[in-house]
């Protein structure tokens, strides 16, 4: 067993902070502003997760996305926090189902719903193509696949985006016949 000991701080003045560049611009490439989840790893729930849990969850994280997977850990779909506002809650138990019942899979948008970059693509974009992209798809996020090896490589957030070039990027999510459907219902 190894002893460890004590220092006194008061000839310390400085924090160690990481190694931010600000030299980033809306020409940089694409790929230092991509969540690689062979780097980082991705934020998961359990389909069977309480929304009630989750959705707390989400706000005590500050995280807007997470993916969802089976009993398997198998990547079935996403939920993120417009997913699971009150209103979507509201409906569910309007069909009879107990608030504290609802659970991820009910309320999530299943991987058949969802559209992606894909890696190769994006290794040589700059991050204003990806930024073009996000506006013209009217998405916050934007999933990236590997598709030479079957997998979701990672993700672009349009917030993590916006903070690193500290410029403001308004996405105005697109209407579909889909989505004025499901929200009359």
């Amino acid at each position: 067993m190894k002893t460890l000991d004590f220092y006194p701080t008061t000839e310390i003045d400085e924090l160690a902070w990481p190694e931010e560049n600000y030299d980033l611009t809306i020409d940089s490439p694409a790929l230092l502003f991509f969540t690689d989840f062979q780097n980082n790893k991705p934020l998961v729930v359990e389909s069977t997760s309480s929304v009630l849990n989750v959705k707390e969850l989400m706000q005590k994280e500050h995280v807007r996305l997470k993916f969802v997977i089976d009993e398997n850990k198998h990547f079935i779909g996403v939920v993120s926090s417009d997913d699971i506002i009150e209103r979507k809650i509201v409906q569910k138990v309007s069909e009879g189902l107990e608030r504290a019942e609802i659970i991820v899979a009910e309320l999530m948008t299943a991987k058949k719903n969802l559209k992606a970059l894909d890696w190769q693509d994006i290794s040589t974009a700059t991050i204003s193509d990806v930024i073009r992209a996000l506006k013209n798809n009217g998405e916050r996020h934007c999933l990236v696949l590997d598709r030479e090896n079957h997998k979701i490589r990672g993700i672009f957030s349009a917030s993590d985006i916006s903070r690193r070039l500290r410029l403001n990027i308004d996405i105005q999510e697109k209407t579909s016949f889909s989505k004025v459907f499901t929200a009359t219902l």
